[in-house]
């Protein structure tokens, strides 16, 4: 027995934001390159590699987006989830790629100082700042159910945070000359953009390994579902993700021997409390009666066997 359920959400209002963050970070990225070539500052040029890895998170969001709201086919059965969570994944590693080449770059740097233009530094650290918290804030409310939405957001958010350590190392070094500063911000950003992928990464390899969805407890469920009325028992219980935000259950459940009409009442009573209570929309339950006379189908499951044994 199948139960499924779909959210679409707004992919359409989701997929604009994302274009124009596009064009956005993208003229910023150049505008950031040539100012820290310009003012020999390695923070900006740190910040400038960030923001450009930003405008790839940004793209692969866009297209995991669109491949996530294409219907299933006859090759993709269950559609095209994974493809959003693949993005993040990507992102997040060029991520860490990028940390490991700025924290190279930073240790270079603080061998060999350089002179650096801090006003140029804290004008175009600024600009970052207020952009990086326009496209925030207009992905804000997508972030919070969407692994892929959520990854170009933390990208933001990283970007964000190094904007404001810009502003804060020029000051310094305009009131101390201490050009050391720089390369010392540049650490900061790689740290903080280790730190912002990692949780990505984990949450990402969770779904494509196909784990138990962040913030459910198999235990939990089973005990949930075993409450309803009519349920004797739950065994061979799965739960993972298809996307993001999008659960799958597949179970046995042992009930009482009573007629179709009583099963499907079941069946429907627990896939509401499955979508309501846990968010599991998608749902395959076998449904195994307390007592099954041999018939001619070759149908037995003993009145006395409460626990069931099955290989996979």
């Amino acid at each position: 027995m199948h139960s499924h359920g779909h959210s679409h959400g707004h992919v359409h209002g989701t997929g604009k934001i994302l274009g124009w963050s596009l064009v956005a970070t993208t003229v910023f990225v150049l505008l950031e390159l040539v100012a820290g070539l310009r003012s020999h500052s390695l923070a900006l040029l740190s910040d400038s590699a960030h923001n450009f890895t930003d405008a790839l998170a940004i793209g692969l969001a866009w297209v995991g987006l669109r491949m996530q709201a294409k219907p299933a086919d006859e090759t993709k059965t269950y559609g095209y989830h994974r493809a959003s969570v693949l993005s993040a994944f990507v992102n997040a590693l060029t991520l860490v790629a990028l940390s490991v080449w700025i924290l190279y770059e930073s240790v270079l740097r603080l061998r060999n100082p350089e002179p650096v233009q801090e006003s140029v530094m804290m004008a175009i650290a600024g600009l970052g700042l207020a952009m990086n918290g326009g496209i925030m804030l207009a992905l804000r409310a997508a972030s919070k159910n969407d692994l892929n939405i959520r990854s170009a957001f933390v990208h933001m958010l990283g970007d964000a945070l190094g904007s404001v350590a810009i502003v804060l190392g020029a000051i310094a070094i305009r009131y101390t000359g201490w050009v050391q500063v720089d390369p010392l911000l540049s650490i900061v950003i790689a740290l903080l953009i280790v730190w912002t992928a990692w949780d990505i990464i984990r949450e990402s390899l969770n779904i494509l390994l196909e784990g138990l969805p962040r913030g459910i407890h198999l235990g939990d469920v089973a005990k949930s579902m075993g409450a309803v009325s009519g349920v004797l028992g739950v065994h061979d219980l799965h739960i993972w993700s298809l996307g993001s935000n999008t659960h799958a259950l597949s179970c046995h459940v042992l009930i009482e021997d009573v007629p179709p009409s009583a099963s499907d009442c079941i069946l429907r009573k627990l896939n509401s409390l499955l979508e309501h209570q846990y968010g599991i929309s998608h749902t395959t339950v076998q449904f195994e009666h307390v007592s099954c006379a041999i018939s001619e189908t070759g149908c037995a499951i003993p009145v006395a066997e409460q626990h069931h044994h099955h290989d996979h």
